[in-house]
């Protein structure tokens, strides 16, 4: 038969002692997990909030530096060497319009009379007029041009567009200035090749010029949608049957008038038909367009 060892009133209490000491010990640490787990948490937050930031920061360090094979103070467009994307879809929110005036006074296109090609959109300003910056970015070139744009900015975003900025009485920034869309980039002016103070703006796509009016609703102050999907042209192949690629010539038509018409040039048609500027033309006449 098993005796029943009966402790002493010394050792229960000890007994006691140790059992109570095990169970705060281990409240205490729950209690230490709990406030830990806010704190831990909060870090959390602080460490991804450092994290954005330093994302955000070698974002503008070189916008779009996965599209543009280089950055440059050197040039405002380069044309050479530069493979378009077949599709882009860029980003238009976070937008601030150029400037708050709504009259457009040319638009994008040939210009029949000049003969040249006008690359941007031409808005009615005053003076001294404050001009944005369209976009968050970073400004790549700053220069004067007598004869062409006057004082000019060009800035690179992160949407992979470049503005342009042309015919500025000042620029307000520097080559290599990090902006955020609606800062002050300079005050517009008539300076360079320009018959009254207006803005020239421009929307470039590695150089590519592209018509400002597919973003900006200059009339209504607004960008056209969220985002624009860019898609590569698709080069014409000549095909005789295709009535999209020759015109027969009417009593009355000029090079100029067949170009601004189906969108080409005159110097394209010349070369294409083996033709000059002075080639009178005539009635029936079929030339090649593509």
């Amino acid at each position: 038969m098993n005796k029943v060892k009966v402790m002493n009133p010394n050792q229960l209490r000890s007994l006691v002692c140790t059992v109570l000491m095990g169970l705060t010990v281990s409240a205490f640490g729950q209690d230490l997990l709990a406030e830990q787990a806010p704190l831990d948490k909060q870090m959390a937050r602080i460490d991804s909030v450092v994290l954005t930031r330093l994302i955000q920061a070698e974002k503008y360090e070189y916008p779009a530096d996965d599209l543009y094979p280089e950055w440059s103070n050197e040039y405002a467009h380069k044309y050479t060497n530069v493979v378009m994307p077949d599709s882009l879809l860029i980003d238009l929110t976070g937008f601030c319009m150029p400037t708050e005036n709504t009259k457009v006074n040319d638009i994008f296109g040939y210009r029949p009379r000049r003969r040249r090609m006008h690359y941007g959109l031409d808005i009615k300003v005053e003076r001294g007029d404050t001009i944005r910056a369209a976009f968050d970015g970073k400004v790549r070139y700053c220069s004067y041009q007598r004869r062409g744009y006057g004082h000019y900015v060009v800035i690179r975003h992160p949407n992979g567009l470049e503005t342009l900025y042309g015919h500025l009485t000042s620029k307000l920034v520097e080559e290599n200035e990090v902006v955020k869309a609606g800062d002050p980039i300079g005050l517009g002016g008539n300076t360079g090749r320009s018959t009254g103070p207006h803005l020239h703006f421009e929307t470039r796509l590695l150089g590519k010029a592209l018509d400002p009016a597919l973003f900006f609703d200059f009339p209504n102050q607004d960008i056209t949608g969220d985002t624009y999907f860019y898609k590569k042209p698709v080069k014409k192949v000549y095909d005789p049957s295709d009535p999209d690629t020759y015109y027969k010539v009417r009593s009355g038509d000029s090079l100029s008038r067949i170009a601004a018409r189906k969108g080409t040039t005159v110097k394209n048609l010349c070369k294409l038909n083996g033709i000059t500027t002075k080639t009178t033309l005539r009635p029936g006449q079929i030339l090649r367009l593509y």
